[in-house]
């Protein structure tokens, strides 16, 4: 059976495409053979300048291109940030625009590597893109959905990305009745229980907050970042000899992947001078300057990510390597830091998964499976909430990036 439907993860870190055919599912290479692509795209300085998609936008940032690099596009749907104009590669853009380019570039090249053309999508979707705000979250899958048809589809459906990982992981592990699925994802944590069914589980309950990848990117940042750029530093008042502590603001947007192209204003410049001339620790306010005027903030994030793949990957301390900015300098990541800086994000875990099972109707002890889906299901802050919560049930890795595109795929047929 082949369909015409193209099954699309759109993720806030990682997408990928796949369809269905003769009842196997069969994921498009639409990234120089991989089957995912990085959701980042980058625009050379000035017009004219074709954008860049993928890893083709990663390696223009690091080449040191000039232009504007953008990831976690996915984060801004539902909120105003989506329609604010901006001039980025030499013209006024949106967000909703660069993502309706986005999807226009993966769908041509899915039309390429399969020789299909595709007018209808099946799209995964967060449970809930926005924690308990019901109306941006409805708003969110509204501007998913215009983007996707300004692409260039005429039928736009979506099936919550938990759910699409349980029709493709229901016969992962030993058998048992009931399962949980734990997506931890770029930007939110989704969570759905199941019961094996036939040849397609039962959904139970599914659940979600806006937590992810980015937010503990975030976390790593401001604890072992953002200080040797001033951050916890004070300043000198203009009259007086008290002394006022440097201002939080503009560490948190460098640190949050969704908001770092949009720091780079005159207004935010010269912000920075005047804190630079009233800082007690100049040197290190002098490195908050540079990464604004350079434009570095993304060389950063991707230092901070690399350092916190390190850390929760081995005994020994990571290193956010940030010798883009001032020579030889870098900043340790050890276990034991790692697990601090993310500590808040345990118990909101812990509880959305509990809450998942309440919905469901069902206790820890029912549970023999639970399949850890998504990118950040890799930190082990994840597994680690889930053992606690199924002390008894068996703990699982799916495919971590193709999961959820793979239950796509049979949920066309």
């Amino acid at each position: 059976m082949q369909t015409d439907i193209l099954a699309v993860d759109f993720g806030t870190s990682n997408s990928a495409a796949a369809i269905l055919r003769a009842g196997e599912v069969h994921r498009i290479p639409i990234e120089a053979q991989e089957e995912t692509l990085p959701t980042a795209v980058f625009f050379p300085l000035g017009r004219g300048g074709r954008m860049r998609v993928g890893s083709a936008a990663a390696e223009a940032l690091i080449d040191g291109d000039e232009g504007r690099y953008m990831r976690a596009l996915k984060s801004v749907l539902g909120t105003p940030l989506l329609h604010e104009s901006r001039l980025i590669g030499g013209k006024r853009r949106t967000v909703a625009g660069i993502i309706t380019e986005f999807l226009t570039e993966l769908r041509q090249r899915a039309e390429t590597a399969s020789g299909q053309r595709f007018l209808r999508v099946l799209s995964g979707r967060p449970v809930h893109f926005h924690t308990n705000d019901p109306d941006r979250d409805a708003q969110a899958e509204a501007d998913l959905r215009a983007c996707y048809l300004a692409a260039g589809f005429e039928t736009v459906e979506f099936l919550p990305e938990p759910e699409a990982a349980a029709i493709a992981c229901q016969g992962l592990g030993r058998d048992s009745d009931l399962g949980l699925i734990v997506d931890i994802g770029g930007g939110t944590s989704d969570f759905s229980v199941f019961r094996n069914a036939g040849t397609r589980p039962e959904i139970l309950a599914s659940h979600g907050i806006r937590l992810g990848g980015t937010d503990f990117d975030h976390a790593v940042s401001m604890a072992h970042a953002m200080p040797a750029l001033g951050l916890g530093g004070q300043l000198r008042r203009e009259l007086g000899n008290d002394l006022l502590p440097v201002p939080r603001a503009i560490y948190v947007d460098l640190s949050t992947w969704a908001k770092i192209p949009f720091l780079y204003t005159p207004e935010t410049r010269r912000m920075v001078a005047d804190m630079l001339r009233m800082a007690e620790d100049e040197r290190a306010m002098g490195r908050l300057q540079t990464v604004l005027e350079e434009e570095l903030g993304h060389e950063l994030a991707f230092a901070v990510e690399a350092g916190k793949i390190q850390a929760n990957n081995g005994a020994n301390a990571g290193q956010i390597a940030m010798g883009f900015i001032a020579p030889k300098l870098s900043r340790p990541v050890s276990p034991d830091s790692l697990n601090a800086a993310l500590a808040p994000y345990r118990a909101q875990l812990f509880e959305a998964a509990a809450e998942t099972l309440t919905l469901a109707g069902v206790s820890p002890g029912q549970i023999g499976r639970v399949i850890l889906v998504g990118g950040s299901s890799l930190m082990r802050v994840v597994s680690e909430e889930a053992a606690r919560l199924c002390p008894q049930a068996e703990i699982l890795r799916s495919e971590a990036f193709t999961a959820v595109v793979d239950g796509l795929a049979l949920a066309t047929a």
